[in-house]
């Protein structure tokens, strides 16, 4: 692309939550303005809290935001299971020193709009990133040199290449490759709750997950132990669609039948519920059309039972930026080699957390095998079993 053309045209990134911002941040570093296309009416995460492994912490770095984003963490001492019905501990993985030792970043827990805003940040003090808000993207036109995106109202917005980053619901990977979202049944329900309402006897720093039959809640502190993130996950009877509205506290509690009294406590806390009905993706191998590329939820949607969502976003922009780096910004070498280093690292991620789901909810006697599973491991085997994940660095993060 000749250079004329890069000084006088943005990257379009489409989507400005987390992956979409993130991105932001990478195309600049190598020199790019960057126009991003937001189709709420104001930028901003809804969701509670989300985890960050040493992978994630290794993106906020790369994209110069990791001392706001640490700031904002809370760190906690270990990831905790316990068996829902009898309070049997099924795993514990210590998150201390061992842990930072080994993978060269700690693991936290952040709130969602606290690690979009320290990313969000890092956007509005550079003047080569403009945002858009309400800006809602219909389709896609490219030639050989630019690539248009017509919005609802019909403007038409002029870049050298677009970034699709705009979620589940991806305008843009619904033009170019046309599938469905995966609904997956799962019903999620999340809710912050203050500390001096929160029961003194779960009010542990850690990441804690109680796993029942087809049902399972979570809860760790945020924002300096001033609040809690509570999240509850069940198989739901109905037939679900993808989405998000307010939920009921009588449908919470019409699910967690039979669960011990100490993970009981949790469903009895939220005043107010937000209720998600999830899906993710098949995964795909082919993410780049032209002129254009996916990333993050519109690539790779995923389950939360990995709690990598954020994380696989991060480190698609941060690849990107590699790849941009090594081929001198010439995007058809770059986008592939971005694809080529995400594609089989992203499934991985996304296959995984299906089955995580299915251990997490196992009932009968698949139950008693999960408990199994775990029994007697030592922190050095847990650590030995999420190395593919947790190892992830800006130095081995593009394919040979």
């Amino acid at each position: 692309m000749p250079s004329t053309t890069l000084q006088t045209l943005p990257v379009l990134v489409a989507g400005g939550g987390i992956g979409g911002i993130a991105a932001a941040l990478a195309l600049v570093r190598r020199g790019f303005r960057v126009k991003v296309l937001e189709q709420a009416a104001q930028l901003g995460e809804i969701g509670a809290g989300l985890q960050v492994g040493p992978n994630g912490f290794a993106a906020f770095d790369a994209l110069g935001v990791g001392p706001v984003a640490r700031s904002k963490a809370v760190y906690t001492d270990a990831m905790v299971m316990h068996d829902a019905l009898d309070e049997y501990q099924v795993g514990h993985i210590p998150t201390g020193q061992a842990f930072r030792e080994r993978f060269g970043n700690p693991y936290a827990v952040i709130h969602r709009a606290d690690a979009h805003s320290a990313l969000l940040g890092g956007a509005r003090a550079s003047d080569q990133i403009e945002v858009l808000t309400a800006t809602q993207v219909q389709r896609v036109e490219q030639d050989d040199a630019t690539v248009t995106v017509i919005d609802a109202t019909g403007a038409r917005h002029v870049g050298c290449a677009l970034i699709g980053a705009d979620g589940v619901k991806s305008a843009i990977r619904r033009q170019f490759v046309g599938d469905e979202a995966r609904v997956s049944g799962h019903v999620v329900y999340r809710a912050v709750v203050d500390r001096q309402d929160f029961p003194l006897d779960l009010q542990w720093n850690a990441a804690s997950i109680w796993v029942g039959p087809n049902c399972h809640l979570v809860h760790y502190p945020l924002r300096g132990g001033e609040q809690y993130n509570v999240v509850v996950t069940f198989h739901s009877r109905e037939t679900e669609t993808w989405g998000v509205r307010t939920g009921s506290r009588d449908e919470v509690l019409s699910y967690f039948e039979g669960i011990c009294a100490k993970a009981r406590q949790l469903i009895e806390l939220p005043k107010d519920w937000t209720r998600w009905a999830t899906a993710d993706r098949e995964p795909i191998a082919q993410w780049n059309f032209g002129r254009v590329t996916l990333l993050g939820d519109a690539a790779h949607a995923t389950l939360q039972y990995l709690a990598q969502g954020a994380c696989m976003a991060m480190e698609d922009a941060v690849t990107l930026g590699k790849a941009l780096r090594v081929h001198d910004n010439d995007f058809a070498k770059a986008f592939a080699l971005y694809q080529r280093s995400r594609v089989a690292r992203t499934a991985r991620v996304v296959l995984g957390a299906r089955e995580m789901g299915r251990i997490f909810h196992a009932h009968g006697v698949e139950r008693l095998v999960r408990n199994d599973l775990w029994r007697g491991r030592t922190p050095e085997r847990f650590y030995d079993a999420v190395e593919w994940l947790y190892g992830w660095r800006v130095e081995n993060c593009l394919a040979d």
